[in-house]
């Protein structure tokens, strides 16, 4: 789960539909890590500034701040997105195109919403509590 920080408002392109402003504030994105190189080389790449837009967060990693990412062993990115499903959703279909269930990988993360409550809505799901990966470490 990558906790972003957006200063100025960002145009979101998905696919070939039209852009879409997305508002500057506090965002999370929901994500597997089961690929090539696992939780590293994914967080790695969320991390860095550098780098293609090849993905819907990489707009959103590029255009602002990675503030980090909880970790959540065994975490599902879709079981994630429904124990938050508290937080507005800002763009239908980020991060979930291929996605049948979720309306999006994407949540607003609104500053009267603490981070307890976040972690506490992560940990719900009965395994162990999510670990805090810092962006800056």
């Amino acid at each position: 789960m990558v906790a972003l920080a957006l200063p100025a408002p960002v145009p979101i392109r998905l696919g070939r539909a039209a852009p879409t402003m997305l508002r500057a504030g506090r965002y999370l994105y929901c994500g597997s890590a089961y690929g090539p190189g696992g939780l590293p080389a994914r967080l790695g790449r969320h991390f860095r500034k550098a780098k293609s837009i090849r993905w819907h967060v990489d707009q959103l990693t590029t255009a602002g701040e990675v503030l980090g990412a909880w970790a959540v062993a065994q975490g599902d990115e879709c079981a994630l997105v429904r124990r938050l499903g508290f937080l507005p959703v800002p763009i239908d279909g980020f991060g979930a195109s291929d996605c049948a269930s979720c309306r999006s990988h994407l949540l607003r993360w609104p500053r009267r919403v603490p981070r307890s409550a976040i972690v506490a809505a992560l940990a719900a799901g009965g395994g162990s509590d999510p670990v805090w990966l810092c962006a800056n470490a």
